[in-house]
């Protein structure tokens, strides 16, 4: 073994690795440019619009395919990624990476009081930027992720500058930010205080989105700026049932929020807004599997997928996907705060059109309601579907025998023949006798 190790070596050295890796590139300079007309993004001394999504890497074809040019990833060292992969991808499909640095958050248990720590997080944070620093899919640096988020301790930024400074020093063709979770004043002017050396903050916020332009004048903020994350309203600020359960648009309602999002409050910013990134391309549990991925865990695509690739290029998909016009548990709606007893038998439909007039295929699902109490996209545990209490799985209408007591959430998925996708879904709340009205 160690010999055909040896002679791979050998003829790869004779033949210069005819395949390209990433430290046999260029980097191509990124700069952000200051006009009379406000500020840009340049690339290669052109400007550069960002048609951005977050995504960790898996559907970069599909994602450029549909009009998209940069994604924006959390980690050079997500489980299971190639990274030097991901960016020999992007590349090849004309697309650029804001390339995340894994700097551990405070309410991850990290100490930034502790300076041996925080010196040892800086080292291997340089090993990465060494890595991939002269890549030419990378677009800017992320350094951290939210660190704002159940913070305490403001010497994060002291540490966000080190790294900011330590970039500059190994790379001089690549911007580099940090994000936050919302747009917070008081979190924005610590960074700047602290953070000098950062070329701009970057800004994630789901319903929040709506009211930043005002939020933005009110503070005066007349920086660049990205928003690297953007899309549905969040768990935490939707309305709930009168038990508490987080009540999750539909896709057709989700597709409409990224319209006005973009088309309402991002387009609007150019000038300071220099890039956005929708979240997210891909799938993810997060509450429930479909709080927001435009994709489902089969890969389909959703109906927000089909917005931006009209925001992105000016044109709607070919084929579009099915839309929602009403989901029903026994007869009520999510906002209604739907209430069952337990063994009794209730009806379940979804209404959905094909605009294409597709045949749809359907499928339900039951799972019990998520207890996760965790933040800022960290990591939840898929939950198990239960068997053996719906009629028929595989129609528009079914019908739903109530499971013991409990919270649980009832999902409806309406896809075309196409990879594409609706679905919608209903918390409700198991009770072993009627609730006295």
């Amino acid at each position: 073994m160690r010999y055909l190790l040896f002679v791979s070596t050998i003829l790869c050295l004779m033949t210069a690795c005819s395949t390209e890796s990433s430290h046999a590139r260029s980097p191509i300079k990124v700069e952000i440019e200051k006009t009379e007309g406000g500020y840009r993004l340049l690339r290669g001394g052109e400007p550069y619009s960002v048609k951005g999504a977050g995504m960790v890497g898996d559907d970069i074809e599909r994602f450029a395919a549909s009009g998209g040019n940069s994604i924006r990833n959390w980690s050079t060292r997500h489980a299971g990624q190639d990274t030097d992969a991901v960016l020999d991808t992007a590349h090849a499909h004309g697309v650029t990476v804001a390339l995340g640095l894994p700097m551990r958050p405070e309410r991850h248990g990290f100490d930034y009081d502790d300076p041996e720590a925080v010196a040892a997080q800086l080292e291997f944070l340089r090993g990465e930027v060494l890595k991939y620093r002269d890549h030419p899919a990378v677009l800017v640096w992320v350094i951290g992720n939210e660190l704002n988020h159940s913070y305490k301790n403001p010497r994060v930024y002291d540490a966000v500058n080190d790294v900011a400074e330590m970039i500059h020093e190994l790379d001089p063709y690549h911007p580099t930010t940090t994000t936050t979770a919302g747009f917070k004043p008081d979190v924005t002017v610590e960074i700047a205080a602290r953070a000098p050396a950062l070329d701009f903050i970057s800004f994630q916020m789901y319903g929040s989105l709506f009211v930043f332009p005002e939020h933005l004048a009110e503070t005066g903020f007349d920086k660049p700026f990205m928003v690297t994350e953007w899309g549905t309203i969040g768990y935490w600020e939707t309305e709930t049932t009168d038990w508490g359960a987080p009540i999750e648009l539909h896709s057709s309602e989700k597709a409409d929020t990224f319209l006005r999002g973009y088309h309402d409050i991002l387009a609007p910013l150019d000038g300071q807004l220099i890039g956005s990134y929708a979240f997210f391309w891909g799938q993810k549990q997060e509450r429930t599997p479909t709080w927001f991925g435009l994709l489902t865990a089969n890969g389909n695509l959703t109906e927000a997928a089909d917005v931006m690739q009209y925001s992105w290029t000016g044109k709607w998909p070919e084929n579009r996907t099915p839309r929602v016009e009403s989901m029903l548990l026994d007869g009520k709606n999510a906002w209604q705060s739907v209430r069952l007893v337990a063994g009794q038998a209730f009806e379940a439909v979804i209404d959905v059109h094909d605009p294409d007039g597709d045949t749809i295929t359907y499928h339900w699902e039951l799972k019990p309601e998520s207890k996760a109490t965790t933040g800022g996209g960290d990591y939840e545990k898929p939950l198990p579907s239960l068997g053996g209490f719906l009629s028929n799985a595989n129609a528009a209408r079914t019908t739903l025998t109530a499971p013991p007591s409990g919270k649980y959430r009832l999902f409806a998925y309406a896809s075309d023949d196409q990879g594409r996708i609706a679905h919608a879904n209903i918390p409700f709340l198991v009770e072993r006798k009627p609730s006295i009205e």
